[in-house]
């Protein structure tokens, strides 16, 4: 709820000499911000919250595309240094072009259902659900009336390749994961309809065709799948992540537990007949993301993101994962694929207490060799390992944790002005906007800090899709209205001159000839701080400067407001007037306005008053106003009536005088 600007809040008195509203009453308004006190003194948290909120209204035909009509669901297919976003909808798939600098177009391919006769109108849809560069084009497929289809696109034109089981499925509000590796496709969307409702993970194309048994998960929702290339060939695993329903049906415990499964992608099945078909290296292990100081745990897996090291180490490759709890909080933890390599190498089986058979379960086999059957099935009955996957670290916990629901995350590697590597995390909230948040690079769990909140949309609307383009520094994001380009460097935003901008600790801005300006956009290094608790002491004048004095006359006894924009929502806020704190706005607080309501206005109460912002060791004057007692009030209400008696006077006179000058 967005507070009215300074104003006077009694309907008696005459206006004041500034901009606003006045309210119609004062109990009303009063009632008002007690509300406003109520429900922010209970929420906030000082570092997990973003600091600033930001609406990101781009460049006029730019940064923004409609679709032109509701797209429900949407999925985006972004090549990495393209300016061409691919989004599948309803029926068709849009191509959105964002060339640098120029007005951004948008042209669409109609990829209509096939299907003439359906149960409902919503089954008869073609929804496409899989974008996917080949190379003899770009693969499309769709759910095509219940019937799973995919097409190829080349040069605009649209080549049908028929019903493709495993890569679409029935509906689109199924969960689904395809994983493309050269030939093969990986694929966890069931083939059939009607039966066969059991979620596997299958290899769909490739060498053999395999499945997941059907006990070895239960009702598991995928998240993500990534091949890894190891140090020898055969070794070369696919890990996949998910969720699935506790085994521990005890009340205490959770409905969901996390998991990372692993698979050799050279498994070739088995010897048996029961494992003939099946995976034989699947093992899985659960993921641990809680904070013990905090007793606060959460495991409600969301999204995953994996960030290869520079070097090109694989064991290096982080593993960012975003959980949630039954409230809805979030956390996000941080995993290394070699901590998950040696979970899986190196732990028992959970609830197996015999000695483990040669080779044991889960190994990769050189030269294509088949898993013994014996291996096969004590894996297959105790697919879980002992230990489990924590949090990279010493202390083994969150990143960080906030109050905030996230939902999509991706990260950005990237070196600041003055060479020091900086992790940035954009997550996606349940609230349709977008939280940067900066993590050091160099140490762990050192700084982590919320910059800004983004407003991505030019009407609010649900994320459902998000891509980053680390060579064009952009983030690209989908609703159901529209396609939005964000710029990861977004240093327009930061106000309060060389304070405000090294405030902000935002590591792609500095501060060069007067301006807060992206790093990428200077040839010489500009001036950012290495200071993350108190940037602004790096700047060349000690101080910022004051706020302009701003004046407003009042009459006595009147009511009156006065309001503070809250840039920083990890400041707190207070208006002083002489040396007395009359109103006080903690970190946290949701409203945008520091509000100082003044009931009845007294002689003491006239003079200097001051909006002040302190946050941490940085102090600015943000606003400064001046009440001053209103002389001649009764002699302007007298003349405005004397006014408007003369010209109604005038007005009732004319007529008659212009009658009598017609009869004359």
């Amino acid at each position: 709820m967005t507070p009215p600007p300074p104003g006077r809040a009694s309907p008696s008195a005459p206006r004041a000499r500034v901009p606003g509203p006045p309210a119609r009453s004062g109990l009303p308004l009063r009632l008002l911000l007690l509300l406003w006190a109520a429900a922010t003194s209970a929420q906030g948290h000082l570092r997990s919250g973003p600091r600033i909120f930001a609406v990101w209204k781009g460049h006029v035909g730019q940064d923004r595309v409609d679709f032109g009509q509701t797209e429900p669901h949407t999925v985006l297919f972004h090549e990495p240094g393209s300016s061409s976003v691919w989004v599948g909808g309803r029926g068709k798939v849009y191509l959105f072009d964002f060339p640098e600098g120029k007005n951004a177009s948008v042209r669409t391919v109609n990829i209509g259902s096939t299907k003439g006769s359906c149960l409902d109108k919503r089954d008869c849809e073609n929804y496409i659900t899989l974008l996917e560069r080949r190379s003899e084009g770009l693969l499309a497929c769709g759910t095509n009336a219940r019937h799973p289809s995919c097409w190829n696109l080349v040069n605009g034109t649209v080549v049908p390749l028929g019903e493709m089981r495993g890569y679409a499925p029935f509906s689109p509000d199924e969960n689904s994961l395809v994983l493309f590796e050269g030939d093969e496709v990986y694929s966890t969307i069931r083939k059939q309809e009607y039966n066969g409702k059991i979620p596997r993970f299958r290899r769909i194309r490739g060498e053999s065709e395999l499945y997941t048994s059907d006990t070895v998960m239960q009702n598991p929702q995928f998240i993500k799948a990534t091949i890894v290339h190891q140090d020898q060939a055969y070794d070369d695993k696919i890990y996949y992540f998910f969720r699935e329903d506790n085994p521990d049906k005890n009340p205490e415990a959770p409905l969901n537990v996390s998991r990372v499964a692993q698979l050799c992608r050279g498994d070739q099945g088995g010897e048996s007949s029961l494992s003939v078909s099946k995976w034989n290296t699947f093992l899985k292990a659960m993921l641990v993301c809680s904070d013990a100081a905090t007793n606060k745990n959460f495991n409600r897996l969301q999204d995953v993101f994996l960030l290869p090291d520079p070097s090109g180490q694989w064991r290096d490759t982080r593993v960012y994962g975003v959980f949630s709890n039954p409230w809805n909080y979030s956390a996000v933890c941080v995993y290394s694929l070699g901590d998950i390599d040696k979970v899986f190498r190196t732990s028992s089986l959970k609830d197996y207490h015999s000695s483990l058979p040669n080779p044991r379960p889960g190994k990769c086999l050189p030269d294509q060799q088949p898993i013994p059957t014996e291996t096969f099935q004590v894996a297959d009955r105790h697919p879980e390992v002992a230990q489990r996957v924590e949090p990279m670290g010493p202390l083994k916990t969150p990143l960080f944790h906030s109050k905030y629901h996230y939902q999509k995350v991706a990260v950005h590697r990237m070196q600041a002005s003055h060479g020091e590597t900086f992790h940035v995390l954009y997550l996606t909230t349940d609230r349709g906007t977008i939280h940067k948040v900066v993590e050091p690079g160099e140490q762990e769990h050192s700084f982590v800090f919320n910059i800004m909140e983004i407003q991505p949309f030019r009407r609010a609307a649900a994320i459902q899709t998000m891509s980053l383009d680390a060579e064009r520094r952009k983030l690209y994001v989908s609703s159901q209205w529209e396609v939005s380009q964000v710029p990861l460097d977004l240093c327009e935003v930061y106000n309060g001159g060389c304070h405000g901008c090294l405030m902000s600790r935002d590591p792609y801005c500095g501060w060069d000839q007067g301006h807060c300006i992206s790093i990428y956009s200077s040839e010489r290094s500009v001036l950012q701080s290495i200071n993350p608790a108190e940037p602004h002491k790096e700047c060349p004048n000690p101080k910022p400067d004051k706020a302009p004095l701003q004046k407003v006359s009042l009459a006595p006894n009147s009511r009156y407001y006065l309001s503070c924009p809250m840039e920083s929502r990890h400041a707190t806020y207070s208006w002083r007037h002489k040396e007395n704190v009359e109103q006080s706005c903690e970190p946290g607080h949701q409203s945008p306005n520091c509000i100082l309501f003044i009931e009845n206005l007294t002689a003491q109460q006239y003079g200097h008053y001051f909006c002040e912002a302190q946050e941490g060791s940085y102090f600015r004057e943000a606003q400064h106003w001046q009440l001053l007692p209103e002389d001649g009030i009764m002699a302007e209400h007298l003349l405005g009536h004397a006014c408007a008696l003369a010209a109604s006077l005038w007005l009732g006179v004319l007529p008659t005088l212009i009658l009598g000058l017609l009869v004359h």
